[in-house]
């Protein structure tokens, strides 16, 4: 089977780019010919280019060309489309619609139910545009990039391919994270028989963890949606104090700065790459992801469970479901810095029970996360979307 996957990269690499690429990885592996035409965002600097490239997200001629172009010399079975926004737009679903080639498209974020793509405004969750087929609100409170001109571009981009029916005809089958997220889409109005389920994945195996067991441990981008204040907040309240390992950059860095020398227990290790990560999390006691908005499918949980390692979750959206209460990990209600302090004192005072939900963790993995399987969901994605494609 040949395959052509189409992806909009980011400026700062995220776990969409990572997915991609391990997605190219395991096809080829098993000896699939896989392709990607890959678009980047490094041009994009500046409030002027953001603005221009707002605009051009409702359609690109350009880049529609090109895909046809590829196409043409490629020839693939089917396109898997993963970030489309905002170079690559969705002429390029009209490309592939003229080529008679399936498409497979992944939703990573929410860019077609909210302009911001997070359903996330004033760092709450917010559905204000969920199910509209003009998503007004946004452009009312200036969602996307705090810019009322960006915000209209990105929403006409969304209500003129809602009034196309771009996204129900285009589209062979979507590709949903999670059931939380497959519900949001339906909700918003995608075909529910187009969308199925398939989670992240960590590939090759990284194995089970050490057993020094001795932190908590956060890994993500120190931003606001992530519940940082929250997490510091809570380990205020610890009595004894813990140690807790923070992982990452964002513009709450000096919040972490701060943190380390002012609250017993917390240090800040700034950037990690991979393997080091992987290294921390192998030997921590729990992983702690405090969000207050719906995740999409956080790798790190996933690393988390492959290493044996529990996790500590907010009890909401796609994080509620990715982790089993007291059997995975433990729930703690979002934004309640008392409840977490609740959970993490007794996660460290019940370390039979933490064993238990390590255990739990790797069988998680081995039974819905490793490359194996997979690969068995996405060869069966793209062979009922050529089926489906030769029936309409």
């Amino acid at each position: 089977m040949k395959a052509l996957f189409l992806h909009n990269r980011y400026q700062q690499a995220g776990g969409e780019d990572g997915v991609v690429r391990a997605e190219i990885a395991l096809l080829r592996e098993q000896g699939h010919q896989v392709e990607l035409l890959e678009e980047s965002n490094d041009g994009i600097v500046g409030g002027s280019e953001a603005l221009k490239a707002a605009f051009r997200c409702v359609y690109s001629p350009a880049a529609g060309r090109q895909v046809r172009e590829r196409i043409s010399r490629a020839r693939p079975d089917v396109v898997h489309i993963h970030n489309f926004f905002p170079r690559l737009s969705p002429a390029i679903h009209y490309a592939c619609s003229q080529a008679h080639v399936p498409v497979v498209q992944t939703l990573h974020n929410y860019r077609l139910l909210c302009p911001k793509a997070l359903l996330l405004r004033d760092d709450r969750v917010c559905e204000a545009c969920v199910g509209r087929k003009v998503p007004w609100p946004a452009v009312l409170h200036a969602c996307y990039r705090d810019s009322y001109a960006a915000t209209a571009a990105v929403a006409a981009m969304d209500a003129v391919h809602n009034a196309l029916g771009t996204w129900q005809r285009k589209v062979n089958i979507f590709v949903a994270l999670t059931e939380f997220a497959k519900r949001k889409f339906s909700q918003g109005g995608l075909p529910a028989e187009k969308i199925v389920v398939k989670p992240n994945f960590v590939y090759p195996d990284p194995g089970v963890g050490s057993e020094s067991r001795s932190y908590a441990l956060f890994v993500g981008r120190l931003s606001e949606e992530k519940g940082i204040r929250t997490l510091l907040s809570a380990w205020k309240r610890l009595l004894p104090s813990r140690p807790l390992k923070l992982v990452g950059e964002g513009p709450l860095e000096p919040l972490a700065a701060e943190a380390s020398e002012q609250i017993p227990g917390v240090e800040w290790l700034g950037a990690c790459n991979r393997d080091q990560v992987l290294e921390l999390m192998g030997a921590a006691s729990f992983l702690i992801v405090p969000s207050h908005w719906f995740e999409g499918f956080p790798l790190a949980v996933v690393e988390a469970f492959a290493k044996g390692t529990p996790v500590v979750a907010s009890c909401l959206g796609a994080l509620a479901e990715l982790v089993e209460h007291r059997c995975t990990g433990l729930h703690f209600q979002p934004g309640e810095p008392a409840d977490l302090a609740e959970q993490v004192d007794w996660a460290f005072t019940h370390p039979t029970e933490l064993q238990r939900f390590r255990l739990n963790a790797r069988q998680e993995y081995d039974a819905k996360y490793t490359g194996e399987k997979n690969y068995e969901l996405l060869a069966n994605i793209y062979s009922k979307a050529i089926r489906n494609d030769k029936q309409l």
